[in-house]
């Protein structure tokens, strides 16, 4: 690993697991619009990070991280039954946002959040996994480091800023109201599954 502790990563890849018919792409970032975080924020992968961290602006990589490096294995014990109740709103159930394979966002009394794929909806009870959807699988990457640099000050601070809830812009909590322009999947860290 490197001693800079916290640096600018911006990389393109594609994403491969095993298919039925050999491997099967299931995401892309792409030049245009990078996968890009800061190391040592826990955004991406410790293996994914532990496997660029090093690597220099213009290097192609491919690498793979087993199922333990990557998501785990899938659990059926992260198959749970929810009270349909609880997705009902003014005693009505939302039928706009939870459906079969709807992915929606949760929270437990921890305060905690995460999100979970709606499986089936019953009378009483919605079932919903709760696994990361590519739990179980080995992951292939293959791609270019766009960016490795040390990260900024103003980076640093707006990582922490988005990871509190905030935009990352100065402002605070503005949900996307102040001015700048908000590109999450990008700089958040949401749009890309690791």
């Amino acid at each position: 690993m490197s001693n800079i502790p916290n640096q600018y990563i911006a990389v393109s890849y594609r994403l491969y697991i095993d298919g039925d018919n050999g491997k099967e792409m299931v995401e892309e970032a792409t030049a245009e619009q990078p996968f890009h975080f800061i190391s040592g924020f826990g955004i991406a992968l410790d293996a994914f990070e532990k496997q660029l961290i090093n690597l220099k602006k213009d290097e192609d990589f491919a690498f793979s991280l087993e199922k333990e490096e990557a998501y785990g294995e899938y659990d059926l014990t992260h198959v749970v039954d929810l009270d349909r109740e609880i997705f009902s709103i003014n005693g009505h159930f939302d039928h706009e946002h939870i459906y079969v394979d709807a992915i929606i966002p949760l929270q437990n009394e921890d305060g905690n959040r995460f999100y979970g794929k709606v499986l089936e909806i019953g009378e009483e009870k919605v079932k919903v996994d709760l696994n990361h959807p590519l739990a179980g699988e080995t992951l292939y990457f293959e791609g270019k480091v766009l960016e490795n640099r040390e990260a900024t000050p103003e980076e640093i601070k707006g990582m922490i800023a988005r990871m509190s809830g905030g935009c990352g812009c100065g402002c605070h909590d503005c949900d996307g109201d102040c001015g700048h322009e908000h590109d999450h999947g990008e700089n958040c860290g949401c749009g890309h599954c690791h």
